[in-house]
Parts: C-alpha cells; sequence; structure tokens
C-alpha cells in the first residue's frame, strides 16, 4: 500500500532557494522505512528557471530525461544524446509552430516568416539565400570594426574606472556591430537594441509578452520594412541590400529570391540574436572568470586562449537555453511516449552539463576540449550568427585584458535577465584599474 502527497514547496542549500513540486510516497509495509521519490516540476516561466536551473537539471536528467509538465503542455528532453539527436531530426520534432516554449499559431508565423521557424525543404531555400548575402567572408571583414566599436564603448569605462558591464559595453557593442552589418543608421540602433529587449521579455509565470514588448515588437518590424523598401531603389554596401539581391537557382532552373516578409523576418531575427547571444556570452564569461580567479589569471598571461573560455562558457551558461518544437509523429523514448503534435522542449542548458558527454561537467575548464558545440544549436538549424558572437567576445576581452590591470565585479548587485529562450545578465557592476 501507499499514499501520495503533493506539495509546492522551497527547499534552501547553499544559500539559494530551489522551487519544488514533490511527491512523497509514504510505503507502508511491514519492517521498511518510508521512501522519497522526487519528481520535479520544471517550470521555464519561474524565478529558479531564470536565476539558475542547473541543479534541477541535474534531477531532471537522472530520474526524468523525458519530463512532462501537463499544467503548461509540454514534454522536456534534457539529455545530451537526446537533444542533440532531436536537433538533427527535423522530421519528427518541428520547428515549424514555433521554437519558443509555447506553439505560435500559423497565422502568426505566416505573417513574420523567419528561418528558424522552418522545416526542410523550406528552410534549405530559405538558408541558400540568407547564406548568399551572410557569407564567412563577410563576418571576416568585421574584424577590424567590431575592434573599434569595442574600443568605442570599452574606453569611457575605463577612463572612469569601471562602471555597469552589460548596460555600458556588453549590451551595446554587439547591437552596433549587427546594426552596421545590416545597414542601420547610428542614430537608430540604441532604439534598436531597446526594442529587442522589450520584445523578448516575458511576463514571470505565464510567458506571455508584455505590452510594452509587444508594441516594441511592432515598431522595430514596420522599421525594417522601410529599410527594405529603400534598399530595394537604392541599394548600398550592406547585409539588407544584399539580401534584397540575393537569388538562387531551384531544382526546376528557376530564379528565386527573398520576399520582403522574409528579408524583414531574417533581419528582426538577427537583430535579436545576433545581439542578445553575445551580450549575454560576454556577460556569462566575465562572471565566471570572477568566480574562478585561476582562469582569469591565465588567459591574462596567455590570451590565446581566449577562445577555448569562449567555448567553455558557451557550455557552462548556454545564452539559449531552450529551443521548442512539436512532434510531427508519435514517439516514444525512455518510456515515455510524446503523442503526435505534442509540444517539447530541448533543454539546451541541461545537455550541456551532462555528465554522460562532459568528464566533470559542473566544472568550468577553459582548457576543457569537446567536439560537439550544441549551444548554437546543431544541425539545420544551427545558428548562422555563431561566428559573429566568437568574434564580438574573443575581441572585447582581448581588449579587456591589455587595457586593464584589475578587473572585479560586483555579483551581489548583479541582475538577470526575464526573456523568452535566452538567460543571461541584465546588469553587472564592474570596476577596472587601467
Amino acid at each position: 500500500m501507499f499514499c501520495i502527497k503533493q506539495d509546492l514547496f522551497t527547499y534552501r542549500r547553499d544559500g539559494r532557494c530551489r522551487d519544488f513540486i514533490v511527491r512523497s510516497v509514504v510505503l507502508v509495509a511491514a519492517g521498511k522505512s518510508p521512501g522519497l521519490i522526487w519528481l520535479m516540476r520544471f517550470d521555464p516561466f519561474s524565478k529558479t528557471f531564470f536565476n539558475d536551473p542547473y541543479e534541477l537539471y541535474g534531477q531532471l536528467r537522472d530520474h526524468e530525461p523525458v519530463h512532462h509538465n501537463p499544467e503548461l503542455g509540454f514534454y522536456a528532453l534534457s539529455r545530451f544524446d537526446d537533444v542533440l539527436e532531436a536537433a538533427m531530426d527535423t522530421k519528427v520534432f518541428s520547428s515549424a509552430w514555433g521554437v519558443t516554449v509555447r506553439p505560435m499559431s500559423p497565422e502568426r508565423i505566416a505573417a513574420m516568416p523567419m528561418i528558424i521557424m522552418m522545416d526542410p525543404p523550406k528552410q534549405t531555400r530559405h538558408r541558400r539565400l540568407v547564406s548568399k548575402a551572410f557569407t564567412p567572408k563577410r563576418i571576416a571583414a568585421m574584424e577590424d570594426v567590431v575592434r573599434d566599436l569595442t574600443l568605442e564603448y570599452l574606453n569611457p569605462l575605463l577612463e572612469a574606472g569601471g562602471g555597469d558591464f552589460v548596460r555600458d559595453f556588453a549590451g551595446c557593442v554587439p547591437v552596433e556591430a549587427i546594426s552596421l552589418l545590416l545597414g542601420v543608421p547610428k542614430a537608430d540602433r540604441q532604439w534598436l537594441r531597446d526594442a529587442v529587449n522589450d520584445s523578448l521579455t516575458v511576463e514571470e509565470g505565464t510567458g506571455n509578452p508584455t505590452a510594452t514588448g509587444i508594441a516594441a515588437s511592432k515598431k522595430k518590424m514596420g522599421y525594417f520594412f522601410s529599410l527594405v523598401a529603400e534598399r530595394r531603389t537604392k541599394p548600398q554596401e550592406d547585409l539588407i541590400s544584399a539580401l534584397v539581391a540575393a537569388e538562387v537557382k531551384s531544382d526546376t532552373g528557376e530564379i528565386e529570391k527573398l520576399t520582403d516578409k522574409e528579408i524583414v523576418g531574417f533581419c528582426s531575427l538577427l537583430q535579436a540574436a545576433g545581439s542578445e547571444t553575445a551580450t549575454k556570452l560576454m556577460g556569462a564569461l566575465l562572471v565566471l572568470l570572477h568566480r574562478h580567479p585561476d582562469a582569469l589569471q591565465d588567459l591574462r598571461a596567455d590570451p590565446l586562449g581566449i577562445p577555448g573560455a569562449v567555448e567553455e562558457a558557451l557550455r557552462y551558461w548556454p545564452p539559449s537555453q531552450i529551443q521548442g518544437r512539436t512532434t510531427t509523429e508519435e514517439i516514444t523514448l525512455h518510456g515515455v511516449t510524446m503523442p503526435k503534435e505534442s509540444r517539447v522542449l530541448l533543454l539546451t542548458g541541461a545537455a550541456c552539463r551532462d555528465g554522460r558527454q562532459f568528464p566533470e561537467p559542473d566544472r568550468f575548464d577553459i582548457k576543457r576540449q569537446f567536439p560537439i558545440q550544441l549551444s548554437f544549436g546543431h544541425g539545420a538549424h544551427k545558428c548562422i550568427g555563431a561566428s559573429l558572437a566568437r568574434l564580438e567576445t574573443r575581441i572585447a576581452f582581448e581588449l579587456l585584458f591589455a587595457s586593464t590591470k584589475e578587473i572585479s565585479i560586483d555579483e551581489s548587485r548583479a541582475e538577470r535577465v526575464q526573456m523568452s529562450n535566452v538567460a543571461g545578465y541584465s546588469s553587472i557592476p564592474m570596476t577596472v584599474v587601467s
């Protein structure tokens, strides 16, 4: 015999709170002691998720590798192999209903088509066209530009002896770089940054966009439509003009081009992902180096190690924690059957700490070698702007180390974002000694 009791409570460990739902299963049998089975309730809209979900991730990987949250209507995969295979299998795990926690309506997706919300072969055609404009050569040519932009925002921090690392620096350089690449005039770049932040911010507990965010998203889309229309009549040496001109031959020999909606969708995606990913990556690496001073000293002594530290920060604290998918057929994994049209979350943040893939996964090791970087996705939906985020972060820390003797942060006053899919810092108070 057994009885089941379910409670929501908070338990404290190492001074940090964790919210769990626990089912206490009390076994009633002669000679048996009462036992507990711990089943987690993963809530991607909670403060726990945005502040520090890694202990919960470990419980999911070990005890519920296919976690079901019936209240919020999703399943969640947390082990590395499962997340990797689902990311590769676009036939079963579709992106056509959007990639956020909740599925999007077909009308909303049709209104603004984005490459991350497509499956092959439609996604393949779109990526081929976009790749004609967003080339490795174009990104490599950004190195000197990014270096100049980095110094533009770093020098005032050095002169002042510090400031806010995110608000005054890491949140500025990526948006300037991606805006310059797209062809956004300088006067419009920072309000676009604010619009991106507002459009990605969600309400705690519900995950719904805020009224401010909805308005900001509409304003941002309208702005990009006007830029695309302008470039069709007056092309310039920028990415929007290259996207307007991009064309490929279809399998039937016809010439295909991107529509205005497709270009605006890509610009909006690139503006958001290109800004937020690098910003959160820079903030994560700074905090991790603050917590690991030996690693910081190693990088000061040998800046050639910075790319490795960037990869480890991506693994340890991925900026993109979740990618949403929808099943196109019934599938059973680890004894759990997910029906057709189930919402499935790929928990990249959990997969990147899976001890089945990474030795000592909770240890931050800037010299770690690993063959697959899952933090930028994999397969058809591998992030097209990953090389730019890496470039911006590498240059930021090269110049930061070259320009300072000491760096310190006040982690007690640091703040985190609460955004759809994206996790990381919105504020990190910093002092420097030049």
